[in-house]
């Protein structure tokens, strides 16, 4: 079972992680995940998308994502809860997306991560992670 600081120190993950997507620094947006890191994730209850595998081509992803986005974004993680599944370290949370353009803030969608976590090199990562958004956009 996780302990309390390692509880904080993958909180600050999922939050390094949200911050970086919002303020486009795909270093550190990268730098969250493993060197050998999957992402999928299904909108809307549709069929899945992914995976993406590997930093790279995670990065490369956000980047085209990024590309096409004139809004500013802000990623709202919570309702963050750890369990064990099948000997993984996994992490819950929400998602509320949130867009302001033209002085405008609206929700754009909201959904749940379910990241697979490790501790490597003194730091945790996202392994494996997976997201349904209740919503397109």
């Amino acid at each position: 079972m996780f302990k309390a600081e390692e509880k904080l120190m993958i909180q600050e993950l999922l939050a390094r992680c949200a911050y970086a997507y919002d303020e486009r620094d795909l270093d550190m947006l990268a730098s969250c995940f493993s060197a050998d890191a999957e992402m999928t994730m299904c909108i809307a209850g549709g069929d899945v998308v992914g995976p993406f595998n590997g930093r790279d081509q995670l990065r490369k992803m956000f980047e085209n994502a990024m590309s096409g986005q004139q809004d500013v974004r802000r990623h709202v993680i919570s309702n963050i809860f750890f369990s064990e599944l099948e000997g993984a370290s996994v992490v819950y949370s929400n998602l509320t997306l949130l867009a302001t353009e033209n002085g405008d803030t609206r929700l754009i969608t909201a959904g749940i991560y379910t990241d697979h976590v490790e501790f490597s090199q003194s730091e945790w990562v996202i392994k494996k992670r997976h997201l349904d958004l209740d919503s397109g956009y």
